[in-house]
């Protein structure tokens, strides 16, 4: 097999952090149509989110890149 059980495990972990950012950044939407809800510009929305997406899929090259 070109990966073992450690890559794996590792490209699980990886893709959990994912999932995890994108959950972060949903929502934010306002009830009304008519009003403006400011939460969509929350600091976990716009800052926390995106680095966590963005390291996850950096983890996720690293685990398929590491040798064991």
């Amino acid at each position: 097999m070109p990966l073992s059980l450690k890559n794996y495990i590792l490209l699980l972990a990886g893709l959990i952090v994912i999932i995890l950012g994108f959950v972060l950044m949903a929502g934010g939407g306002s009830d009304s149509p008519d009003g403006f809800n400011y939460a969509m510009f929350s600091w976990r929305r716009i800052t926390l989110a995106p680095i966590l997406v963005i390291g996850g899929f950096a983890f996720e090259i690293f685990a398929i890149l590491k040798r064991f």
